[in-house]
């Protein structure tokens, strides 16, 4: 299939329901650590090299055919947060709906009756790269991405960021998003043969933490 599936994919108007998650970005505005363009920049490079990494290494195995449920066990693993599990598997329910609906496949179905209630979304994310006939490291660029389109946009929305400026930190990203995903296609391929302990479980507690205090605000703008 062509590789032009990865443009629709990855593209923010597919109907994955991300738009309706700051990746962290509503707690960390509201505690003063994003201001603007440039701790805007300083908090995507730390969500990229941590939950960004992690999610592209679970993307990138998907792919690469390790089987969901241990993909979906590890995924638990390296989200303590409950908030950010219900969260990741929200957005993994609604991108199944939207993967099964743009590329069918035996195997989305067979997840989608495993995890009624969702899997992790960078695994599905995964198996929906799979199911377009992308690469691992397609669908390792495109999570790394997410990481990090995610909070841009919100902070957009939550600061009146300039979207200028917003852009412009993502693109000050691009070496680090490069570097990110090779690590990520990396640990994937060790996982086929070493199991999903060779993926990497880098932390934020930071996110961890903000993550639960958001969860519990009465008023919000994001889910997550």
């Amino acid at each position: 299939m062509s590789r032009a599936a990865l443009l629709v994919l990855a593209d923010g108007r597919f109907p994955a329901g991300g738009h309706a998650h700051s990746g962290g970005a509503e707690a960390a505005v509201k505690a003063g650590q994003i201001t603007g363009a440039e701790s805007l920049e300083s908090f995507c490079r730390g969500r990229l090299h941590t939950a960004g990494l992690v999610s592209a290494a679970l993307a990138a195995a998907a792919v690469l055919g390790v089987d969901a449920r241990e993909l979906d066990a590890a995924a638990d693993a390296r989200t303590p947060s409950p908030a950010l599990r219900a969260a990741a598997r929200k957005l993994g329910r609604q991108l199944m709906r939207a993967a099964r609906a743009t590329w069918p496949s035996d195997e989305l179905e067979a997840v989608a009756r495993e995890f009624p209630k969702g899997a992790h979304q960078p695994v599905v994310l995964g198996l929906a790269a799979r199911a377009a006939g992308l690469e691992p490291l397609d669908a390792a660029y495109c999570a790394a991405y997410e990481s990090v389109s995610g909070p841009a946009s919100a902070t957009v929305r939550l600061l009146s960021l300039d979207p200028f400026d917003a852009t412009g930190a993502l693109a000050r990203l691009t070496m680090d998003l490069d570097r990110v995903a090779g690590l990520a296609v990396e640990a994937a391929r060790r996982a086929v043969d070493e199991g999903t302990d060779a993926l990497p479980a880098a932390s934020a507690p930071l996110l961890e933490i903000a993550a639960e205090l958001h969860a519990a605000w009465p008023v919000r703008l994001f889910a997550s």
